[in-house]
């Protein structure tokens, strides 16, 4: 899908940067160096992570040399790599983008919250466009993170539960919101997996290997237009890109 579609839709509606939640792309669990590469030679120009970054451990060597490629940045110290990227757009503008982790229903990490005030104060005050990928579990949490960074960074996009909400907003701050951003992959399975093996692990508890699903296979995303000079949301807006189109 990226391959197909990604430079065709930066030809037709330029986009100044792409960023791109990477951390399922090894067959939907993890990601490795050599995907990794790949993706960001598809005009992405960061990708994020999430709880299953560390399911490849080939990108434990990899993560910390590699910039553009972020784990989340509240997960324990010591952790290898970075949770935030501050990188220019072709137009010169600076822009960072910061990847967090959320804690209801999902493995142990510190205070999300807490890291956002961190990484924020970290930052240059000349970096006015800053992207926030939450991944999280819950609608509650990711709704209280917008409202809590609302008028500090540009957006909120929720990642982890691969079904585009459709709960879009510009809160009164000038943050756009999201609770989730949607997945890239077959849309006939359960969340990206072959139905027939989840199915059997719902009806008959035992453990199950779950493959990629086949069919249907979309692109979710937002389009986001901020304002530069203040780094408030102008537009969110929610977008499928289809296999066939």
């Amino acid at each position: 899908m990226v391959a197909d579609h990604l430079a065709d839709i930066r030809a037709q509606e330029p986009a100044d940067v792409v960023i791109a939640n990477g951390e399922n792309a090894a067959a939907g669990f993890g990601i490795t160096p050599r995907l990794a590469e790949e993706l960001l030679s598809q005009h992405i120009d960061v990708l994020t992570g999430g709880n299953h970054i560390w399911d490849r451990k080939e990108l434990l060597d990899y993560i910390p040399g590699e910039p553009r490629v972020l784990r989340p940045a509240n997960f324990p110290a010591g952790s290898p790599g970075h949770g935030a990227f501050i990188g220019t757009a072709p137009n010169g503008e600076r822009y960072a983008v910061l990847n967090l982790q959320g804690r209801v229903f999902m493995g142990s990490s510190d205070d999300p919250f807490r890291a956002a005030d961190r990484e924020l104060a970290a930052l240059g005050a000349d970096v006015k466009a800053i992207v926030v990928d939450f991944h999280a579990e819950t609608t509650s949490e990711k709704q209280a993170m917008g409202w809590y960074l609302d008028g500090r960074v540009s957006a909120v996009l929720g990642t982890h539960t691969h079904v585009a909400t459709a709960d879009e907003r510009i809160l009164p701050g000038g943050t756009a919101y999201i609770t989730d951003a949607g997945m890239t992959g077959p849309h006939d399975g359960v969340i990206g997996m072959d139905r027939a093996s989840v199915l059997r692990r719902f009806l008959d508890g035992m453990p199950a290997r779950f493959e990629v699903a086949a069919g249907n296979a979309q692109m979710n995303c937002v389009w986001l237009n901020v304002d530069s000079s203040t780094g408030h949301a102008i537009s969110i807006e929610r977008r499928c890109y289809r296999g066939d189109s």
